[in-house]
């Protein structure tokens, strides 16, 4: 004879839940509609697009002759140029906005010079393109402010001036390094400050109680329990200074950087003699960003270990 056993009762709770909880997670996705399509109309789609355009000919035909591109000596140049750009701002910015939080880190959050701190920061990040780059002629141009003044005091050969025996320092690859450093200090402090913030007073004071002095306490607790977030920040530098455009477009008419050489391959179809090189040129800022990306994402999901 085969026992039969009762069901155990469902609580009403859970009966009122199973239907809530499906309305709210609906409501969640629908708030990210407006955001979505918006991702999607003005970043997914272009890029795609762009993107795509790098494996058509002119006539349209699917073709692979469009990489031809990656062997011309000036389209590698450039990388090489987008790449050591990058790569140096990003470790100054680094640096610079890491020891500016190491001096910040003896302050409270209340405080004036910290609030200023903060909003100087997120504004001077975001301070970018022709008004950077403006800026930044108004000082060390050819007439600018600071180049002016040290002619006038004898020196006619400065730096600003003729750099290089190639003219002024700001109108070529390596004076860009000065206005990105410009928006990479502060990005930086913004990205490293809250891991900095994170660092609990209980660690200082467990290491002073086993006998640690302060430079124990940074080299076998601070910087392991940091590396991560520093790198990580360092990677979303070197990304945000490798996609920069508008201010370098500001600056120099020429290519130089990939940035500039899409445009300049978007304007002119006789650079190297091969239609729509732009979208592979595309393809493989995409390809670095993708590895950042990915590298970064890593270094976020390490770092966010020790903020629990």
């Amino acid at each position: 004879m085969t026992a039969i056993v009762a069901a155990p009762p469902v609580p009403v709770d859970s009966i009122s839940d199973a239907g809530v909880l499906p309305r709210r997670r609906c409501a969640a996705w629908l708030g990210l509609v407006p955001f979505s399509a918006y991702v999607v109309l003005f970043l997914a789609i272009p890029a795609v697009l762009a993107v795509a355009s790098g494996f058509f000919d002119s006539t349209g035909d699917f073709t692979l002759a469009n990489f031809a591109a990656y062997t011309n000596p000036t389209i590698l140049g450039n990388f090489f140029s987008s790449l050591w750009l990058s790569a140096l701002t990003a470790v100054v910015g680094a640096i610079l906005g890491a020891l500016i939080c190491y001096a910040m880190l003896g302050t409270r959050a209340e405080t004036g010079l910290r609030r200023t701190v903060d909003s100087a920061s997120s504004v001077l990040a975001q301070f970018g393109g022709v008004m950077l780059a403006f800026a930044f002629i108004a000082t060390i141009g050819t007439q600018g402010v600071l180049t002016k003044w040290l002619v006038s005091i004898g020196f006619t050969t400065n730096i600003f001036n003729n750099f290089n025996n190639n003219g002024p320092l700001l109108y070529q690859i390596p004076g860009l390094v000065i206005p990105y450093l410009y928006f990479q200090v502060p990005l930086m402090v913004l990205t490293f400050m809250p891991a900095v913030e994170g660092l609990k007073s209980t660690w200082a004071e467990a290491n002073a109680t086993l006998g640690g002095t302060r430079f124990t306490y940074w080299t076998r607790i601070g910087a392991p329990i940091l590396a991560p977030a520093f790198f990580g920040s360092l990677i979303l530098l070197f990304a945000n200074s490798f996609s920069s455009y508008a201010t370098a477009a500001a600056l120099i008419s020429q290519g130089g950087i990939i940035p500039l050489a899409i445009r300049q391959q978007l304007t002119s179809e006789t650079i190297v003699g091969v239609a729509n090189v732009a979208g592979v040129l595309a393809l493989g800022m995409v390809v670095v960003m993708i590895v950042l990306m990915s590298a970064y994402s890593v270094l976020q999901r390490r770092a966010s270990r020790w903020r629990r």
